[in-house]
């Protein structure tokens, strides 16, 4: 299955709280950090909600 690798790349600071959990939620903590995860509509509607703190790719998979 395929995988994201999502980095956060803006700061979090002056958003609404739901974008700061949802950050959260994906484990990213500040500026930089990376982390990689299933590829699931889950996931995706988690990046969609913050797409403008963060940037994300498509590795591995099919």
């Amino acid at each position: 299955m395929a995988q994201l690798k999502v980095q956060q790349t803006k700061s979090k600071i002056g958003t609404k709280a739901n974008q700061r959990e949802t950050l959260r939620s994906l484990g990213l903590k500040r500026i930089g950090d990376v982390v990689i995860k299933e590829d699931r509509p889950e996931i995706r509607g988690m990046i969609q909600t913050v797409r403008h703190l963060v940037t994300f790719e498509v590795v591995g998979g099919e």
